[in-house]
């Protein structure tokens, strides 16, 4: 009896040591892909910023220029990040992310630059679940579409007319699927909005104040 009741403590502890190793090998694994899916998030988010804010246009570290804001009714997010440029000290654009349009599959996350001239220094889509072959033409690897906002602002073209074609605006929508380009459209729009209507604020905030539109 006494035998096999210390083959039982010895099996358990086994069992117990096999546990913590198995539970702090996952903890590790965790943590170590964790890190690396938030350095891969940071490396896209730089290189979708430089492609809507080129270099000349600020010089100063954005990642380490951002203000938080809250406007759900604008951008769509309930907590948008904004990064700020600045040309030698002064205001210069403003890129917000992720700013949330609601797509036909659920949200799609975008990057909206905006210029201190009130113009679209860019837009570039983050993440969607639109659908294959149609809505995913938003993706800048897929079509030149999101391309056609460079350079635009709320008076190019008029604010009556940022919408699709199919609508009575400006932009293309896509064979087979209106409802992406759509709320693509009306995202940016109310990006530049917000944008006009709170510039100041935005360059006044303290990195860690959020604003609320």
């Amino acid at each position: 009896m006494r035998h096999l009741n210390s083959s039982i403590f010895i099996a358990a502890g086994l069992l117990t040591g096999f546990g913590i190793a198995g539970a702090g090998l996952v903890a590790v694994t965790q943590q170590g892909t964790a890190e690396r899916i938030a350095q891969n998030e940071r490396e896209a988010l730089l290189a979708n910023i430089a492609k809507i804010l080129p270099a000349d246009v600020a010089n100063n570290d954005l990642l380490a220029d951002t203000v938080t804001v809250s406007a759900p009714q604008q951008l769509g997010a309930r907590q948008t990040t904004v990064y700020r440029g600045r040309r030698d000290g002064e205001p210069s654009a403003a890129v917000f992310s992720a700013v949330e349009a609601g797509g036909y599959a659920g949200p799609i996350r975008l990057i909206v630059g905006v210029r201190a001239d009130g113009t679209l220094g860019g837009v570039r889509v983050l993440s969607h679940r639109e659908t294959p072959g149609l809505g995913d033409r938003i993706e800048e690897s897929r079509s030149d579409w999101v391309a056609g906002f460079d350079g635009k602002s709320l008076t190019n073209p008029p604010a009556e007319d940022w919408k699709v074609k199919r609508d009575g605006g400006e932009f293309d929508q896509f064979t087979g699927a209106t409802v992406t380009p759509r709320a693509v459209v009306k995202a940016v729009k109310q990006t530049l909005e917000y944008a006009r209507e709170h510039w100041g604020e935005l360059f006044a905030a303290n990195g860690d104040t959020a604003q609320t539109g």
